[in-house]
């Protein structure tokens, strides 16, 4: 059993001891999972029922998640009771379940085993080599990207990630027996420490997450602790370009962990990304390879070419590309013609609809890299076409914290629409003067011209953004809170009133 005041708890995460060993999945007996129908939680809950695992869940509304949970074999509830628990063993939670939910806290009181959300995907790695994805920014589509590649190439592979699939609908599936399985490994609360995987894959170290890190010398020192968890003769791969990276390669070969690169600048990577250009929808590279990596040999040159566009998007594939080859010693070729079919994942760039000659496009990104990438992104997907941006801040302490980087990012837009600060676990009353105002001034003092309007309510964003389109607009809605449904609230808009 963990419990909060456990002695073996983790330094950075107090509530869970996050050293301890964790059981197989077929050993946890009935599995409850708070919050069963969160993107992160009921990719676990899918794992476990296609184990076998007798698997109860609930959450605080209902969804078609949890309605597609029940049709898989779960047992699911609308709402947070301790009669919920039934007969379980195993309790499952996330880092945002508070001591004081009642499910929870009956657990703790009963006795049961509480396992964090990671906890429970490693139950499920017993056996199986892994591939654990990180980093501040790219790591659900580098999941997905690596999950493509490893099917393409024969490998089966089971995944469990933050985002389902646009190929499949799931953002979990078990694979074959003894299959690799690939994770997104979540650095947010420093639970990513447990999974022991085979290659470990940090697609950037950058300052986030501080309200649990404190600060940048915080989230290096995290990510150097992920990087010692690498199985021995395991592989991590990362990024020569990014300067926390390249600080993390050199400190994990100094601790004797063997390490890959990719990156854009010759001499100082492993596989070279060369001539990375984005054009409309898709994006393509040469990619240059220095050393013998797997089965792919030194001097090797071969085209990347992916369905999506961005720069951002072909590192993400680079990483994909060296997990599979150098870590897995898979075949370069499927790999590759797996990425030229990547179907994308949801909420990733992901086209939602158009309506009235304007394309309207959806982005979960929440930090400033993420957002400079996407706005980046969508500017070459718009060809000559205005680019619309709704935007929504998420968290107070992040939009305070990095109001400089989303400013600049934000600038890139030819027309600007900023929601208020979505909360989420903080008030405003916590963070007095922190405001989308904020980055509305620090927008314009760019000068790039960028039209920017500042809502005070987020209801009646879509009404809003009717009224500052035009025909063959590219609209893109972007955070990781409710602006999601402003996109399709568009779509109706401009399907009823055509412009």
């Amino acid at each position: 059993m963990t419990t909060p005041a456990s002695g073996g708890a983790h330094p950075r995460s107090p509530r869970f001891d996050l050293s301890a060993p964790v059981p197989p999945a077929e050993e946890l007996g009935a599995v409850h999972l708070v919050a069963i129908g969160g993107s992160g939680m009921s990719g676990v809950a899918r794992m476990l029922l296609a184990r076998g695992v007798p698997v109860s869940g609930s959450d605080r509304a209902d969804s078609p998640t949890l309605r597609s949970l029940e049709a898989e074999g779960a047992r699911v509830h609308v709402g947070h009771d301790p009669a919920h628990l039934g007969g379980a063993d195993t309790v499952v939670v996330s880092s945002a379940i508070p001591e004081s939910n009642p499910e929870l806290a009956a657990a703790r009181e009963r006795g049961l085993r509480v396992l964090h959300r990671s906890q429970g995907i490693a139950s499920l790695l017993h056996g199986r080599d892994a591939v654990a994805v990180a980093g501040a920014n790219g790591k659900t589509t580098t999941s997905a990207m690596t999950a493509v590649a490893l099917r393409a190439a024969g490998a089966d592979p089971a995944y469990v990630i933050g985002a389902p699939l646009a190929g499949t609908g799931s953002n979990a599936a078990p694979g074959g027996a003894g299959a690799p399985v690939v994770v997104e490994a979540d650095e947010s609360d420093g639970t990513f420490v447990v999974y022991r995987p085979l290659v470990a894959v940090v697609t950037n170290v950058q300052p986030d997450h501080l309200d649990h890190w404190g600060d940048a010398a915080g989230v290096e020192a995290g990510y150097a602790e992920f990087a010692r968890t690498i199985r021995p003769g395991g592989l991590l791969v990362t990024r020569a370009d990014d300067p926390g990276a390249a600080r993390l390669a050199a400190r994990a070969r100094a601790d004797g962990v063997r390490v890959v690169t990719w990156g854009t600048t010759p001499g100082e990577c492993d596989l070279l990304l060369e001539g990375a250009r984005t054009e409309g929808m898709s994006s393509s590279a040469t990619l240059v390879w220095s050393a013998d990596l797997g089965p792919v040999a030194a001097g090797t040159r071969a085209e990347l070419v992916l369905p999506v566009p961005g720069v951002h998007n072909l590192d993400n594939a680079a990483a994909a590309v060296l997990a599979a080859t150098a870590g897995l010693g898979l075949p370069l070729e499927p790999v590759l013609k797996g990425l030229l079919a990547f179907p994308g994942t949801h909420r990733r760039f992901e086209l939602i609809g158009s309506a009235g000659g304007v394309e309207v496009v959806d982005d979960y990104a929440h930090n400033a890299p993420k957002v400079a990438a996407v706005v980046e992104a969508a500017r070459s997907a718009a060809a000559g076409r205005r680019l619309v941006v709704a935007f929504q801040p998420h968290l107070f302490s992040r939009t305070r914290d990095f109001a400089e980087g989303f400013a600049a990012a934000l600038a890139g837009a030819d027309v600007l629409l900023l929601l208020p600060v979505y909360g989420a676990r903080e008030t405003q009353e916590q963070f007095p003067g922190v405001t989308s105002a904020l980055l509305a001034d620090l927008v314009r003092a760019q000068g790039t011209g960028t039209q920017v309007h500042l809502l005070e309510e987020r209801e009646g964003a879509a009404r809003v953004l009717h009224t500052l389109v035009r025909a063959d607009d590219l609209v893109v809605t972007v955070g990781a809170g409710d602006v999601t449904t402003v996109g399709p609230e568009l779509l109706e808009l401009l399907g009823e009133n055509p412009l």
